[in-house]
């Protein structure tokens, strides 16, 4: 799955761009600010960013230009600043599309994709306190380095979690889409494998995985 950061302070048209980019097979993270935004790129890596540049704490020029200095992760301008200066400044800073607002959703869906088809695929890792879940090694490492492989459910358990936050996931979901057909699957079989989820990223308090009483959990990091 490629990951996708969309940052857009326009409620409506986040949830419909959301939306319609999860449909695509996308997973995405949303921010309406851009201090939401810089917290979710120091806790893992996108394949793209798709940003407003007026937004209510700053311009997305600007944002931009701290993405370029850390990394390669494209990015896609989408705004109703669309003047000439406008358009160059975003080329400039190395922006892969500059899309003017309003904008054909089909337009969109069809240059993220081939943004995506030309830049290979994020390492994708997220920082969970002093460790971090490296979702392509399928492990937690920590501090010291040391790489905590995980047993092939948990761990697409946890990515469940992941993709679908802040979605809280019932226990007879989460068998469905992990247990499936296994023939003596349980609600307790998930609680099992959430403990040791929370043993192996340091989630003792269920502060990352919350437990929703009654039914099931949710990832909140």
């Amino acid at each position: 799955m490629r990951y996708l950061l969309l940052i857009e302070d326009d409620t409506s048209l986040g949830e419909t761009l959301r939306e319609r980019l999860e449909k695509e097979g996308y997973g995405v993270v949303w921010a309406e600010t851009l201090e939401e935004a810089s917290q979710e790129t120091s806790q893992r890596k996108f394949d793209l960013i798709i940003l407003d540049v007026n937004l209510p704490d700053g311009s997305g020029f600007t944002f931009a230009r701290e993405v370029r200095k850390s990394g390669a992760t494209p990015f896609i301008f989408v705004t109703a600043m669309n003047s000439a200066e406008h358009r160059l400044e975003g080329y400039e800073i190395g922006a892969e599309e500059f899309i003017p607002k309003p904008f054909h959703l089909k337009e969109l869906l069809l240059r993220v994709r081939h943004v995506l088809e030309t830049h290979p695929p994020a390492h994708a890792e997220i920082k969970v306190g002093d460790r971090t879940v490296d979702l392509e090694a399928r492990a937690v490492v920590h501090k010291d380095g040391q790489k905590e492989f995980l047993a092939a459910r948990d761990f697409q358990l946890l990515k469940l979690l992941i993709e679908a936050a802040p979605k809280v996931l019932s226990r007879d979901e989460i068998l469905d889409q992990i247990w499936g057909e296994d023939r003596y699957p349980s609600h307790r079989t998930v609680d099992n494998s959430i403990v040791r989820l929370r043993q192996a990223i340091g989630d003792s308090g269920g502060q990352m995985i919350r437990s929703v009483r009654g039914i099931g959990y949710q990832w909140v990091k």
